[in-house]
């Protein structure tokens, strides 16, 4: 028998726009293999317009990270489900990417690392776990959380949120439903209202799509005004293997106009790494030069290659 409480917690998630039936998939069951396509095809299109609604609060949100970064804080993602696994993905690829420390993005998902590849649904109404999970990462005023939950009423995402803005902490919650209580913790609230699934309350669906979408536009717009691109070209990217030799190898050719040998050698000159051999072909300077105009621009490539240049004059 339920409690008031659940009551009027079940009644509360009843409301939301992500827990609604779909109108147009009350006969999903009944449509064949291609009706059930095209019709999860046409939601899918309109997940870009409830984004691009949101692009103001996703600007300021590249920025307050990009701030964080430069000063050497952290971005850390907090969710439940699909929505911490979203994080996960995103603060995963972010290393790579970015050649950057794994510490400087990182995800918490209730129910920790199993949770990826295992349901661990059960934990995420769980508080103290988001609130001692957070803790872990002892976040400050150097720091932007990120809390994503469809809903915006996870229990453990809101506990995790709350202790990292009561630890000085800039906080963001991602949700597809306004007004939740994930928004009300945060500092403020990017709201990607997607209306309800063809698959009625299966957000990871039309809402994690629209998730993974606006955390892709994050973290590539901070690491974009941090520097570590130049043009559009993955300038920080570290080649660990030859596939990402060769890409390095085309990227500093496209970059800087050298032949193929040139930029090969430049590659191998900088000890494999991409932005001193970029510095190093695009301003005429020795690795060392390089290498000291990256960390006076504390990594922003363009920036070094201005202070390269000047360093010829």
């Amino acid at each position: 028998m339920k409690t008031g409480k659940h009551k009027a917690a079940a009644q509360d998630v009843g409301r939301l726009r992500t827990e609604q039936a779909h109108d147009g998939a009350t006969n999903l069951d009944q449509k064949s293999a291609i009706e059930i396509a095209r019709l999860i095809n046409a939601e899918d299109a309109t997940v870009a317009r409830a984004v691009r609604r949101a692009l103001p609060q996703i600007a300021r949100a590249i920025d307050l990270v990009a701030a964080a970064l430069r000063q050497g804080g952290r971005l850390i993602y907090a969710g439940a489900g699909t929505s911490g696994r979203i994080g996960a993905l995103d603060a995963s690829e972010c290393a790579p990417t970015f050649d950057l420390s794994p510490r400087t993005v990182q995800a918490i998902i209730a129910g920790g690392p199993k949770a990826l590849a295992t349901s661990a649904e059960s934990r995420e109404d769980d508080t103290k776990l988001g609130r001692a999970e957070m803790a872990r990462r002892k976040p400050g005023k150097k720091d932007v959380v990120i809390g994503i939950a469809s809903s915006g009423r996870t229990p453990f995402t809101v506990a995790a949120i709350e202790y990292a803005r009561r630890r000085g902490a800039k906080t963001i919650a991602l949700t597809c439903n306004p007004n939740s209580p994930l928004q009300r913790a945060a500092g403020f609230a990017i709201v990607t209202d997607v209306g309800p699934e063809v698959l009625a309350g299966s957000s990871r669906m039309k809402a994690g799509t629209a998730h993974k979408m606006v955390l892709n536009i994050i973290s590539t717009g901070a690491m974009t005004r941090l520097g570590y691109v130049y043009g559009n070209l993955m300038v920080k990217v570290s080649p660990r293997n030859e596939k990402l030799v060769q890409r390095v190898v085309g990227i500093l050719e496209q970059a800087t106009g050298a032949d193929h040998e040139t930029a090969r050698r430049a590659l191998e000159a900088s000890g494999n790494r991409t932005p001193v051999a970029l510095v190093m072909l695009a301003a005429g300077v020795s690795r060392a030069k390089a290498a000291a105009a990256l960390k006076k621009s504390l990594g922003h490539v363009r920036q070094a290659i201005a202070i390269g240049r000047q360093q010829r004059c």
